[in-house]
């Protein structure tokens, strides 16, 4: 696992070992990157299910303004941190240990970009998803990647935002949700 493209290119990033986490793959975090390209530079970005913070690192060397990284885990945001120190990039991140929906309960500010990768076998993705909805932490314009595994259906629009796309790569589906501006 390593950093793809931007001021931390080719930097390895460490990651928990053992089955609790499950890394984005390489070339599914590309993939991703791919189709946000040009909506990440100077962004605000949300990491709510950390694990080695990959995915706000790699925003964050590509010009992300600012990330929020979340984990619960004490061992994550040890290496998130490491991690961070590795790119240079620890002044642009403030890391939280909190469960995901204690950080949504009193998360303040606005995103313009959330990464959501929680374990594939709970329901948070569909909480987080539920939640964020009910809460105003989305910039107009706003984007939330959800990384799933590709059988797992998610519904078409939630308060404040709507499906975009969906892909598909091996067993790991990608969807993707664009804010709706009311105004």
């Amino acid at each position: 696992m390593r950093v793809i493209s931007g001021t931390a290119r080719s930097v390895p990033l460490q990651s928990r070992d053992g089955l609790d986490t499950r890394p984005t793959t390489d070339r599914v975090k590309e993939s991703i990157f791919n189709i946000i390209q040009f909506e990440v530079e100077g962004r605000r970005v949300l990491d709510l299910f950390g694990g080695s913070g990959q995915m706000a690192i790699e925003a964050l060397s590509r010009g992300a303004a600012g990330a929020v990284i979340v984990d619960q885990s004490k061992e994550c945001i040890s290496i998130i941190r490491q991690n961070l120190e590795k790119t240079k990039l620890s002044n642009l991140a403030e890391l939280v240990c909190a469960d995901y929906m204690e950080y949504l309960n009193r998360a303040k500010g606005k995103f313009d970009l959330i990464f959501l990768d929680p374990p594939y076998r709970e329901k948070f993705l569909e909480n987080a998803l539920k939640r964020i909805s009910e809460i105003d932490i989305l910039k107009s314009g706003a984007i939330i990647i959800c990384e799933r595994p590709a059988d797992k259906v998610l519904p078409d629009s939630f308060a404040g935002f709507s499906r975009a796309r969906d892909y598909r790569y091996g067993k790991t589906g990608i969807t993707v949700y664009r804010a709706v501006d009311l105004s």
